[in-house]
């Protein structure tokens, strides 16, 4: 058991740290903070720059933790958390990958949950470290807490999806109030 979860949690804690690398930099094929403020704005998010860091950041930080079965509950849910916006900007599409779906988001939080639940096995920084196994109600509560934290982020920084229309946040407000 404990060897699958060290493969569970280096793929799924790489893959979203991964993500996470893409939209803050060029490396693994991402385009840049431009490119990752470009992608928030597109899909509706407010913010900009500040929104691609933080999801950026939040995705290596609790993929990194993941993968290393540290903190592994508050791990999870950062995951859950970050992974079910993603779901969310692809809900329209519906589930199946191959249309932009929201399968493999899906996927990823369902794996963060999981390993929420099981705990990061022997083979952790967790168990290293000598830290007790973690209570279930924290389990539990991580698995409410990180998609409840995706949907709010999503309700609170959503905005239209931009169009590709030039005009400012400022004229655009400066129009609503005239």
């Amino acid at each position: 058991m404990d060897s699958g979860l060290l493969v569970l949690r280096l793929v799924v804690g790489l893959l979203i740290a991964g993500h996470g690398v893409q939209k803050v930099s060029f490396r693994l094929g991402g385009n840049g903070l431009a490119g990752g403020t470009e992608e928030f704005r597109r899909d509706g998010f407010r913010g900009g720059r500040l929104t691609a860091l933080a999801a950026g950041g939040s995705q290596i930080g609790a993929g990194l933790f993941l993968a290393a079965g540290l903190l592994d509950p508050l791990a999870a849910m950062a995951a859950m958390g970050v992974m079910t916006v993603a779901g969310t900007v692809k809900w329209h599409k519906g589930l199946w990958v191959q249309n932009d779906g929201y399968e493999y988001p899906l996927v990823l939080v369902t794996a963060a949950a999981a390993l929420a639940l099981t705990g990061p096995g022997r083979w952790s920084l967790d168990h290293l470290l000598g830290l007790p196994p973690w209570p279930l109600w924290v389990s539990l509560a991580a698995v409410v807490i990180g998609p409840a934290g995706g949907l709010i982020t999503r309700s609170v920084l959503r905005h239209a999806p931009a169009t590709g229309d030039p005009t400012d946040e400022r004229e655009r407000h400066a129009q609503a109030a005239g």
